[in-house]
């Protein structure tokens, strides 16, 4: 797969974007681990992927997984992005604004109308300021 450039509003030209970029179950559940500041799950990620999802986008910096983001859709015009994480050592050069702008591009290509996050408070300039989402109230039901 041929890299993205940056063109959404990224400064580092040493990262590159890869949509459905490769990457095993381990450097993601990393990624994500510390993303979210929890222990590793072990998760079975390239086989949730390959089953659920509409796209991905990956951020790397020469070999090393450094971003992520899942979009998933309903089959129809709606899109979500799920699980958007940068490696704490490349924040603040515009590689989460890059993914999030790569995986809009790509839900737009699938016929996406819509693309959904839910995010928390603290995270409303990073999705609302530098990515153009708008704010929407929302429902969530706790399941477990």
């Amino acid at each position: 797969m041929d890299p993205l450039s940056l063109h959404h509003g990224a400064v580092d030209d040493s990262i590159t974007l890869h949509v459905r970029g490769d990457l095993t179950d381990r450097e993601l559940d990393l990624l994500h681990s510390a993303a979210f500041d929890q222990p590793p799950a072990g998760a079975p990620w390239r086989q949730r992927l390959a089953d659920r999802s509409l796209t991905w986008v990956t951020a790397r910096l020469d070999d090393r997984l450094v971003g992520f983001v899942n979009v998933v859709g309903d089959g129809g015009v709606h899109a979500i992005l799920l699980d958007t994480c940068v490696a704490a050592a490349v924040r603040g050069r515009g590689v989460g604004r890059a993914l999030v702008g790569a995986a809009a591009d790509e839900a737009r290509r699938a016929g996406c109308h819509w693309l959904h996050a839910d995010y928390e408070p603290h995270l409303a300039d990073f999705y609302e300021g530098a990515c153009g989402l708008r704010p929407t109230d929302a429902g969530l039901l706790r399941l477990v």
